[in-house]
């Protein structure tokens, strides 16, 4: 019969102590090791296009968080902002400005490269008349959020007839 008494576990136990002390310390060493996994381009615009039409700046922040990255940089025919504290701020001005619009994604996801994408969009009032439309290109970055968004107005321009 085996005698369990003559075996102590104190040095097993300090073996997995040690063992789970070096996998925190790789965990908090490493950045992005905790955080979510990389987003795919269409959740990225669907988190983003969903910050397009709260009204309240801690869900709008939420959703940058988890869609846009630190500093990520906007810009369209009549704005140009960098951070996401900065997109934060400046949806919250469209919202003020006008009350009860909302930005509605109209097309897939279009995407190439693993970084590059467009999509389509409208402007839509509370009863869901359209105000504008237009479509974004944007990049990614490695965790899949979106480090630049260019917008751009309604319709592609007429060629010129001369």
């Amino acid at each position: 019969m085996l005698d369990v008494t003559r075996y102590s576990v104190r040095p097993m136990t300090a073996q997995i102590s040690g063992l789970l002390i070096a996998v925190l310390v790789l965990v908090l060493s490493t950045p992005g090791l905790l955080s979510a996994q990389k987003l795919t381009p269409e959740e990225a615009v669907e988190l983003y296009g969903a910050a397009w039409s709260e009204p309240d700046e801690t869900k709008r922040r939420e959703l940058l968080e988890r869609a846009w990255a630190d500093d990520g940089v906007y810009t369209d025919p009549t704005a140009e902002v960098t951070g996401r504290d900065a997109l934060v701020a400046h949806i919250g001005g469209f919202l003020d400005q006008t009350q009860g619009a909302r930005i509605v994604i109209t097309s897939g996801v279009d995407s190439h490269h693993g970084t590059r994408l467009r999509f389509s969009w409208q402007m839509q009032n509370a009863d869901g008349a359209v105000l504008a439309d237009g479509i974004d290109y944007g990049q990614l970055d490695e965790d899949g959020r979106l480090e630049l968004i260019v917008g751009f107005f309604g319709p592609f321009p007429p060629l010129d007839s001369e």
